[in-house]
């Protein structure tokens, strides 16, 4: 029995070793979870279901309001009922998808870096969530010309700038409140159950809790983070209001958030 050894002559024949190959460009990886997050049937069908719901409201507002109501701030509240629902549903599956369709394998190895891969998905959670409340704040002026115009009235401009871009931070905000539930639960169904229970099942509880006791009442502002974003759409936010806004979203969305973080960073992908 002999033992081989390769000479350098075998050696430079056999060819040199390979390269590391460059790291992926984080912008690269944010135009992939842009894609996926329009190029998927659910995706898609959100991004329609927005555009519609829009639609559908503005619709509703020039059909039944009174005269005396054609005013655009009936219609940009119109239009937001469907976004509280849809915009994080749409952070939710931007997460969940990974996991409920097994695609996690693939993206977590190709991007080893999972902090990045969330993080491109956090960015373009929020740049989509911005740009369809500006589309649906123009459905809504186009709509409130249109209303005005079949009324005999005058268009009644009663949402300021700086009120639309509170009310624009306050949705996104919504929406994260959808993406800490993904990355938390990483699974849609549970995801989405999470988000109406926190979205619409402790509000009136907290409501509830607040008239009941004097102690909640006070201590209302710093911890509910839904009473606390109130404000925001009302486009008047002063100093303590923020301070508000920033503890209960510590207590709500961030720590959650970093909770999320830790177990994504550790758990195993299938």
């Amino acid at each position: 029995m002999t033992t081989l050894t390769a000479t350098p002559e075998v050696a430079a024949v056999a060819g040199p070793g390979r390269e590391t190959p460059a790291r992926i460009p984080f912008t690269r990886v944010l135009q992939v979870e842009l894609i996926k997050m329009v190029d998927t049937r659910s995706g898609f069908w959100l991004m329609i279901g927005i555009a519609a719901s829009a639609l559908i409201a503005t619709g509703a507002v020039i059909a039944f309001a009174p005269d005396d109501q054609i005013v655009y701030d009936n219609f940009g509240a119109a239009i937001g009922v469907p976004m509280v629902f849809l915009l994080p549903v749409m952070a939710i599956l931007s997460v969940t998808s990974e996991w409920s369709q097994r695609s996690g394998l693939t993206t977590f190895t190709l991007v080893p870096h999972r902090n990045r891969v969330l993080a491109a998905k956090a960015i373009v959670a929020m740049v989509v969530g911005a740009v369809s409340i500006g589309v649906a704040l123009a459905i809504g002026a186009l709509g409130n010309v249109i209303g005005a115009g079949i009324a005999g009235v005058d268009p009644v401009w009663d949402i300021s700038l700086s009120q639309a871009l509170t009310l624009t931070f306050a949705n996104v905000m919504n929406l994260m409140i959808g993406f800490m539930l993904g990355v938390l639960i990483r699974n849609s169904p549970g995801a989405v159950v999470g988000y109406f229970v926190y979205g619409f099942v402790l509000p009136p509880l907290t409501m509830l809790l607040a008239e009941l006791n004097g102690w909640w009442k006070d201590a209302q502002p710093w911890l509910d983070f839904n009473f606390a974003q109130g404000p925001l759409y009302d486009g008047q936010m002063n100093g303590t209001e923020w301070a508000h806004l920033a503890v209960s979203g510590s207590i709500w969305l961030l720590l959650p958030l970093a909770v999320g973080l830790y177990l994504v960073r550790r758990s195993e992908v299938k």
